[in-house]
């Protein structure tokens, strides 16, 4: 069957709301941990990951930061508008966007639309002992979303300092409960450090420091990615098939440093989440396109949705690209990067990960258990060879805690 061709309805399983995890253990590394190992299922402690690991492998991880991305307007009517920010407009430099002073826009969600018919929202705030006053314009539309302008009127004030005063956690719609102070702590990696996600890549949320200088003194070398996760992580698959199902597009930063170590390690990298193979897988593809153009630009790196299905613009350049090994692959990107001096790369991907794909960078994998029907659980299963049942049935008969507050996995095909 055609990768397109694929029912979602076949990756489906009961999960009684009982088993989504509402709130994340008081330790972290206490999470129970499934062990997938070609084929055979057994289980551990989070804590004990080190011991599970081969001494000298590279573990790659995403160090984004969930901002705080609900904002709330009252109308003078008294009707409440919720403004979700999903990716920066202008400027469209996360770290350009949260460092400016006077005005900006970003592509949003509205929630209570209706309601707002015309003109700008505003609020009165207090932030560093000084006083502002915020206004949010519709714009217009843009896609799906809207493009929101924002403006305040002081100076001495970012709009960085802004969300973490006025902001929301953006907790994962299906905890169905409101945010609370805890959220901001749980809610991000130990190891977050660059703002601009709006959902956390979960599979990190069991390290603490313990477990981190426990792999650091297995031999473990660490380097850190980053994919800023999009509201699109959440949205559900309603095609049929998935062939009819558009992927989000979501924004990655990845240093020269971490290509050379990928290198060094023979373009072999053990994941934490899905959202780190993402950004591994498309860095293949990357490298594909620099193969195929060495004068390329930053832009059109892009890695399309069914791009590793069956590139027909490398194709016509030469068939045998296809075949590239990943060494070959990074080798080409890194040489691409250092002749134009850049030592980040800064990219976007709309990769589709589902049965049919063959992985070329990411040889085991630390995830969460995640949504039926849902890209993710496509994203295990074409990792696990289709073996995925195996996991999940285990983990549902043996008490495992799911979705992104829940229990964790180490997968080795």
């Amino acid at each position: 069957m055609e990768t397109k061709d694929i029912h979602i309805s076949d990756y489906s399983y009961d999960l009684p709301d009982e088993r989504i995890a509402k709130f994340p253990l008081a330790e972290r590394d206490q999470s129970k941990l499934l062990i997938y190992n070609k084929g055979v299922v057994g289980e551990d402690v989070f804590r004990h990951l080190p011991n599970h690991l081969p001494e000298g492998a590279l573990m790659v991880m995403n160090n984004t930061k969930v901002i705080q991305a609900r904002l709330h307007f009252r109308k003078s009517t008294g009707a409440l508008i919720e403004i979700f920010l999903l990716e920066p407009y202008d400027p469209a430099d996360y770290e350009q966007m949260f460092q400016q002073t006077h005005r900006c826009s970003w592509l949003c969600l509205v929630g209570n639309q209706k309601k707002w018919k015309e003109g700008p929202l505003t609020r009165e705030l207090e932030i560093k002992s000084e006083k502002l006053q915020i206004s949010a314009t519709r714009v217009g539309e843009h896609g799906t979303s809207q493009l929101i302008e924002f403006e305040w009127n002081n100076a001495n004030i970012n709009f960085a300092d802004i969300l973490d005063v006025m902001g929301e956690l953006p907790i994962p719609p299906y905890l169905n409960r409101e945010t609370q102070e805890s959220d901001k702590t749980t809610y991000q990696t130990v190891y977050s450090k660059i703002k601009g996600s709006v959902a956390a890549p979960t599979a990190g949320l069991h390290f603490t420091e313990r477990v981190l200088n426990e792999i650091d003194a297995h031999g473990i070398e660490r380097e850190e990615v980053t994919l800023h996760v999009g509201a699109g992580t959440f949205r559900p698959v309603k095609s049929k098939t998935i062939g009819e199902h558009p992927m989000h597009t979501e924004y990655i930063a990845v240093h020269r440093r971490t290509i050379e170590r990928l290198l060094a390690h023979h373009a072999e990298a053990i994941a934490v989440g899905t959202t780190s193979v993402r950004t591994l897988e498309s860095l293949y593809y990357m490298g594909l396109k620099v193969l195929a153009n060495p004068n390329i630009s930053e832009d059109e790196l892009h890695v399309n949705q069914w791009e590793p299905y069956g590139n027909e613009e490398i194709r016509m350049k030469d068939e045998e690209l296809l075949s590239a090994s990943a060494m070959e692959s990074l080798q080409a990107l890194l040489d691409w990067m250092v002749r134009r001096e850049l030592t980040v790369l800064h990219s976007s991907t709309q990769i589709i990960i589902a049965p049919g794909y063959d992985y070329h960078i990411v040889k085991m994998l630390i995830t969460n258990f995640h949504q039926p029907q849902s890209t993710l659980l496509l994203l295990v299963s074409a990792f696990v060879h289709g073996d995925w049942h195996k996991i999940y049935d285990y983990a549902l008969a043996h008490d495992f805690r799911f979705l992104s507050y829940g229990d964790s996995s180490l997968l080795i095909p």
